[in-house]
């Protein structure tokens, strides 16, 4: 394991059906003002608003809402959030909802006391925030992203036509603490549902396909994929299979938490191709991952192949005997298509609204990661692109 690194992860969790009890613990630690956040309505419908606000309540919590945050939140609705959340001198930012959500009150978090524009400063320039943020908690409600146990805020802007995430640097800017509680995962839609479990498989793989050492962060990740492959199927036949949600909402958490990232290079070209892709469709992330991720893996699988066979052999369970590298790594390949489509998954852009005449668009809004086993040049990413809109 090569290179040197510091890890810290201050994130507190509470994991199971009894979770929410939890905020009883949390809240006394924060002033008065809570900001309420939450996105398009379901979770008053299945009860999760009432029991937070009689928790607040109980606490005796001054609250003032969001409402309304979108699954790919919007520059705009940051602009209203962050005047909503001073209005109100807020203590702490309370998310209620899946990643989005969460990633949105960081976005807040770090902007109520900046005195630039957030878009310019956090998204164009990646400067570090220099003022005073506000502690943010989570209680999840789908799971895919990570965002209740890291520092990533992604922002889409409309008006440019990005989609940008920015991980920040200082751990105070992840959540204090989380509460998860797979029952309230068992509500989402089917789409929903697999499109959560490809993003959580695609962390894992933006971090997996880098380096050439042998690492204990690949030990790891080859056994979050194992237990990710095992739990969807089982989810994908019964959603309401509780221990198989459980262990997807788990595997959700560790899968970018940053451990599995210590000692990489780590790519992140599948999710800036998905990212620009959803700044012009509006499509579901997890959605726009699956549908360039193959392109993109069988792009650069030559510049990676030691580890595109490992991966077939120790997630895929590919027998090698007899076959040459590129046979054991495309069949690794082939088997990873095959699990995506027996998920429902979506396997090109077409299909999420992508158009020949954005392609221009959507590859000049592609940020050019270099962490991967080949750095891209335009060209490249127009192809893959291309490859993308294939329909079989």
């Amino acid at each position: 394991m090569l290179g040197n690194f510091e890890y810290c992860n201050p994130t507190k969790l509470y994991f199971g059906e009894d979770s929410l009890d939890y905020l009883n613990t949390e809240l006394p630690k924060y002033g008065a003002n809570v900001v309420l956040i939450y996105g398009g309505g379901s979770i008053k419908k299945n009860g999760i608003y009432d029991d937070v606000c009689r928790i607040l309540k109980e606490n005796g919590k001054n609250v003032a809402e969001i409402s309304g945050v979108m699954p790919n939140p919007t520059l705009a609705k940051l602009y209203e959030g962050v005047e909503i959340a001073r209005n109100h001198q807020a203590d702490l930012l309370l998310a209620v909802g899946g990643g989005s959500v969460c990633d949105y009150a960081k976005a807040v978090s770090v902007s109520v006391n900046c005195e630039e524009d957030p878009w310019e400063k956090y998204y164009v320039r990646f400067e570090e925030p220099e003022c005073e943020t506000l502690p943010v908690g989570c209680v999840l409600t789908m799971v895919g992203t990570g965002s209740e146990m890291n520092a990533g805020a992604v922002i889409t802007n409309h008006e440019t036509k990005q989609k940008i995430g920015h991980v920040f640097a200082d751990e105070k800017i992840m959540p204090r603490f989380a509460v998860l509680n797979p029952g309230y995962t068992l509500t989402l839609p089917h789409y929903q549902m697999v499109s959560g479990i490809y993003d959580i498989f695609n962390h894992i793989c933006e971090q997996y396909f880098s380096g050439e050492d042998d690492n204990t962060s690949d030990y790891i990740s080859e056994g979050l994929m194992r237990s990710l492959l095992h739990s969807s199927r089982i989810a994908n036949q019964n959603p309401q299979d509780y221990e198989a949600r459980s262990n997807i909402m788990w595997t959700a958490t560790w899968a970018l938490n940053t451990l599995v990232a210590k000692g990489k290079t780590t790519d992140w070209m599948v999710h800036m191709l998905g990212q620009s892709v959803g700044a012009y469709t509006n499509a579901t992330h997890g959605m726009t991952l699956a549908a360039v991720s193959l392109p993109y893996y069988r792009h650069i699988m030559p510049y990676g192949l030691k580890k595109f066979r490992r991966f077939a052999v120790n997630v895929w369970d590919i027998d090698p005997a007899g076959k040459s590298d590129e046979q054991i790594a495309e069949e690794g390949l082939k088997a990873m298509e095959s699990w995506m489509k027996e998920l429902g998954l979506v396997m090109n852009i077409s299909d999420l609204g992508a158009t020949e005449e954005m392609l221009e668009g959507i590859t000049d809004g592609t940020l050019v990661m270099t962490g991967g086993y080949k750095v891209l040049e335009r060209d490249e990413i127009l192809q893959i692109f291309r490859e993308s809109m294939k329909k079989e």
